[in-house]
């Protein structure tokens, strides 16, 4: 019994490193990688400039080490993908799922539609998962979503053994002139439950248009050194989307000045501010509605003063029907679920399409 016993597991140890065997690690290093307003990071998968290690607040430079919005683009005839990747910091969250805050999103092209093709599921602070798998073995085109809180400090992405991965030969999404986002955690991604569905990549999909997410979470306190990121970027259109963060008395000392950065470094682009959002609590909670009241208002004699100032090109969003009127879109009253999140991605849309060229 006792040899019998070694022999099977032995077996089942020659079958993992068979099926081990047959998949085959590539780094994603050598793939394009979406979502970045600067080439010029520590390190691949983070979003803020190195110069601001020294100038940022420590908070935001943390938050900017975060992956939220980026993406690697490759095509493959595998008949599965898998991907072993290693988090910077193993973050957990009680109102977020662990898929959301530091997993992987994979789409696959189907005609000029992403479609969801799985995620990655961390486990640990070094994860290997399997995608998807049983598929024929025909050459895709995939679109893989990074940590929104987290990111990775290693990616591969593996395929089968005698199988190709190659750069992408389908030129969506466009990437010449991206839409770039600035904003909270709710703009970071707070809470989806995976990368594809924070509303930037949601977008980033329905428009086949690179997005670039710079969200940060309880700290788009109006920094000029963003303000400074944010002009270098030839876009098509800016969203600034700070109110949840920004106090009205931080908006009154440096939003002018903030989208005069902006508007200074690209004359002719739209510029959209967002109202606070209407919190599902607030209906309840009379201090989250005075303080919505009072940064709405606030965000308005702002938008009105810098178009009494000659910006024809400044543009201000209602937040009423951003995430409906059933108070079914946010976890905890403030931070949108994926409900929320798609109804914000179809309120921004079509102000989108309005407001920019096609690429």
């Amino acid at each position: 019994m006792k040899n019998k016993n070694l022999l099977l597991a032995a077996t089942f140890c020659l079958a993992a490193l068979g099926l081990q065997a047959q998949t085959r690690f590539v780094d994603a290093m050598e793939f394009p990688l979406l979502g970045k307003a600067t080439q010029q990071t520590l390190t691949r998968y983070e979003r803020l400039p190195d110069s601001c290690q020294t100038v940022s607040r420590e908070k935001l430079w943390y938050l900017g080490r975060n992956s939220a919005g980026l993406a690697i683009r490759f095509r493959s005839n595998s008949t599965q993908i898998t991907a072993r990747w290693e988090t910077r910091n193993n973050f957990r969250m009680n109102h977020m799922t662990p898929t959301g805050i530091c997993g992987l999103d994979l789409y696959c092209l189907d005609g000029e539609r992403w479609r969801f093709a799985g995620s990655g599921r961390p486990y640990d602070k070094l994860t290997t998962a399997t995608i998807v798998r049983n598929m024929t073995p025909e050459m895709r085109e995939y679109l893989l979503y990074l940590p929104l809180y987290d990111g990775p400090i290693s990616l591969e992405i593996g395929v089968d053994s005698l199988a190709r991965i190659e750069q992408p030969q389908v030129a969506l999404p466009h990437r010449k002139r991206p839409i770039l986002f600035y904003g909270s955690s709710i703009l970071q991604g707070g809470c989806a439950t995976r990368p594809g569905m924070a509303h930037t990549n949601i977008l980033e999909r329905r428009l086949q248009r690179e997005c670039i997410n710079l969200g940060f979470s309880g700290n788009a306190l109006l920094d000029m050194e963003i303000a400074d990121l944010i002009a270098s970027v030839d876009a098509a259109m800016y969203i600034l989307d700070f109110l949840p963060n920004a106090s009205v008395q931080q908006m009154d000392e440096r939003a002018v000045k903030f989208i005069g950065k902006v508007r200074a470094a690209h004359p002719d682009a739209p510029i959209l501010l967002v109202e606070d959002p209407r919190f599902t609590h607030s209906w309840l909670d009379q201090k989250m509605a005075e303080e919505i009241r009072s940064k709405n208002a606030k965000i308005h004699e702002i938008h009105e003063q810098l178009k009494q100032q000659g910006d024809r090109n400044i543009h201000l969003l209602t937040s009423e029907q951003m995430i409906g009127t059933d108070d079914e879109a946010c976890v905890d009253g403030i931070h949108f679920t994926d409900l929320g999140f798609m109804r914000y991605a179809d309120l921004l849309q079509p102000l989108i399409e309005q407001l920019t060229d096609p690429n």
